[in-house]
């Protein structure tokens, strides 16, 4: 098996090297940064970075990266603004590296400063610009390239093309494998209590109370997150392929109200079309006489040139390995911990886990002065946004959190060792509520880590 192994890696080398057109490279760069460019934009419109980041009294911090600094309001106005700049000049492909470099770093600091506002998609982006600032994808139709600054090259290996397929392969993979869950196949939850609240929907809303509905479109999801990038990859199927990705996506889109995940997505497919796709397409609608054989010359290496593209720098490959090893382990360290990951949540973020779960709670929280005996409970309202509150409420790590704040607050009040313990109720996907954490414990005691947390229950 070995030696077959070894007998296949030239083959695989010739594969991944093989030039390509380089235009739907720039297609996705362009797209990418004018796609956040009006995300970016959207959120200063809506007056979210003041509800969001402004206004709180407290930011829930993700453990390992409390060290990041909270700006002034008027500082975060600026982050935004510079995601809008970055974003523009990735599009035009003008100083092209330290505009991804600015973009990863801006987007990833919103994301990162309140893990109340976590979204997969956010968490996609940012791995997206990630992989921006690996891959050169300036060296053809940018403003860099007209200033003489880099060499132009109109092709490039496959490897480049592929390493962004595998990323959006990896988020549908990872969705569809989180689906073959009970609650999802089984109870067809929670698409059942989200349908059942939109029967006011135009037409279609009359079908929402339906249990078949709820079931058939939870099947269907799975289906298309688990085929979907097999289908993409494989050129006959690829057209219908992406017309499925752009119905689901649309439909998501109409039905939940999941921000620009969709639209994402559905620009992000378009990756997986190559130059012959795209001349064969102009030439059924007509755009111009071309065929596909005008592109023939860019798929065959003996006749393509040596390219900047190819004399990638061989650190871009130990860094692809490097991220994509991580991209294949998070999703799976839910399995180090005990427990359902749907009720513990402990592995649940960044690992693609797509609209599983409906939950809905409330915590409220004891502090004790140990030394006069005086205790009184805290409502989170009064520190927190509506948002921050209802994400607290089923969240341990954010129960924690916010309990080592009030132990904070109240040492500088001058009580020496003030105890915390909370009392959260949890329905998980229509269940009945039932005590989240174990309200004996002291929370104020319980260490940051990413050890399992006892003080869970299950």
């Amino acid at each position: 098996m070995l030696s077959t192994i070894r007998s296949q890696v030239p083959r695989l080398r010739e594969w991944a090297t093989r030039p390509v057109d380089a235009g739907p490279l720039v297609a996705f760069r362009v797209g990418f940064g004018l796609l956040m460019f009006l995300a970016a934009a959207r959120f200063l419109m809506k007056g979210w970075v003041a509800t969001q980041y402004i206004q709180p009294q407290f930011h829930f911090r993700y453990y390992l990266f409390q060290w990041i600094p909270e700006l002034p309001g008027g500082w975060l106005y600026g982050v935004f603004a510079a995601q809008m700049v970055s974003a523009t000049l990735i599009a035009l492909g003008w100083r092209y590296r330290a505009a991804t470099i600015g973009f990863f770093l801006t987007f990833s600091y919103v994301e990162l400063i309140d893990q109340a506002t976590y979204l997969n998609h956010y968490y996609f982006i940012s791995l997206v610009s990630l992989l921006l600032i690996i891959l050169p994808l300036h060296h053809w139709n940018s403003l860099d390239v007209n200033a003489g600054r880099i060499p132009r090259s109109r092709s490039a290996p496959r490897w480049i093309s592929f390493a962004f397929q595998a990323q959006i392969a990896i988020v549908y993979l990872f969705a569809g494998l989180a689906k073959l869950h009970p609650d999802w196949l089984l109870d067809a939850q929670p698409l059942g209590i989200w349908l059942s609240a939109r029967t006011g929907f135009p037409m279609l809303g009359v079908l929402f109370d339906q249990r078949w509905v709820a079931y058939l479109m939870s099947w269907a999801g799975a289906a298309f997150d688990l085929s979907i990038p097999f289908l993409l990859f494989w050129r006959r199927s690829r057209a219908w392929a992406y017309l499925a990705v752009v119905i689901f996506h649309v439909t998501t889109a109409v039905l939940f109200p999941i921000g620009v995940f969709p639209w994402v997505m559905i620009g992000s497919a378009l990756i997986f079309f190559d130059s012959t796709d795209y001349a064969r397409l102009s030439a059924r609608l007509g755009f111009y006489a071309a065929s596909p054989s005008t592109f023939d010359g860019l798929l065959r290496p003996t006749r393509e040139p040596a390219s900047p593209w190819h004399a990638s720098p061989a650190w871009s490959r130990w860094a692809l390995l490097a991220f994509f090893s991580v991209q294949i382990l998070m999703p799976m360290r839910h399995l180090a911990y005990p427990g359902s990951v749907l009720w513990t949540e402990e592995g649940y973020r960044f690992s693609w886990r797509v609209m599983l779960v409906e939950k809905t709670g409330t915590v409220i929280f004891t502090v004790t002065d140990p030394e006069s005996g005086r205790s009184w409970d805290v409502f989170p309202g009064s520190y927190l946004s509506p948002q921050q509150e209802r994400q607290l409420a089923f969240q341990p790590d954010m129960i924690l959190g916010f309990a080592h704040y009030l132990r904070d607050t109240e040492r500088a009040n001058s009580i020496r060792e003030p105890e915390v313990r909370a009392n959260a109720y949890v329905s998980l996907n229509g269940r009945r509520a039932r005590a989240l954490v174990d309200p004996a414990v002291d929370l104020a005691r319980e260490p940051r880590s990413l050890a399992p947390k006892r003080w869970i229950l299950q």
